[in-house]
């Protein structure tokens, strides 16, 4: 685990192995991660309720739950789980503070693609399905030795209903220009 905090975005790192208690790690060193940057922002005026936050913090969960077992599934197993937080900062005022991006690097080179879930009652088919759904951006980048696939989700920033707070302004790109593959 790493973190490097030098930039307007904060990044941490986990190392992965073995694929028996993987997904179950990622999730709880993800949670730790969010909880450690306080994301999303603690309640203040305007901003989202305790509920939102809490569902934010799930959905974010259930992405990374996705994503690793399709690495564990058709990826040969993940190598490597990347969390990227946006900080607002002087040279970084056109990004969206709070703004998060999770990459899950895995061993082979071939791209997920969305399939229909067939038989009703077996798993599996809707993991893109719910990436579509749930972040605002997703991707794949070959890499050597494998590929990553990453997603954005960006910050609860405010209740229904409430003007916007100062931190949450729309802005390009706050993690530069990736090659798409989803959204």
């Amino acid at each position: 685990m790493s973190e490097l905090t030098g930039s307007a975005v904060r990044t941490r790192r986990l190392v992965l192995y073995g694929a028996a208690t993987v997904v179950g790690r990622c999730r709880t060193f993800v949670r730790g991660v969010l909880a450690d940057w306080a994301w999303p922002a603690p309640e203040h005026p305007g901003g989202p309720t305790a509920g939102e936050r809490e569902a934010a913090v799930e959905d974010v969960l259930l992405l990374v739950s996705e994503a690793v077992t399709n690495a564990v599934r058709h990826g040969g197993g993940p190598t490597e789980l990347v969390l990227r937080l946006c900080r607002r900062g002087p040279d970084s005022a056109p990004a969206r503070a709070g703004d998060l991006r999770i990459e899950v690097s895995d061993v082979s080179r071939e791209f997920p693609s969305v399939r229909t879930p067939t038989l009703r009652g077996v798993p599996g088919g809707y993991g893109l399905m719910m990436m579509n759904l749930l972040a605002e951006r997703w991707g794949v980048v070959p890499r050597r030795g494998g590929k990553t696939v990453w997603f954005e989700v960006a910050a609860p920033c405010q209740a229904r209903g409430a003007p916007s707070p100062a931190g949450c302004v729309p802005g390009p790109e706050p993690f530069g220009k990736p090659e798409p593959f989803g959204k």
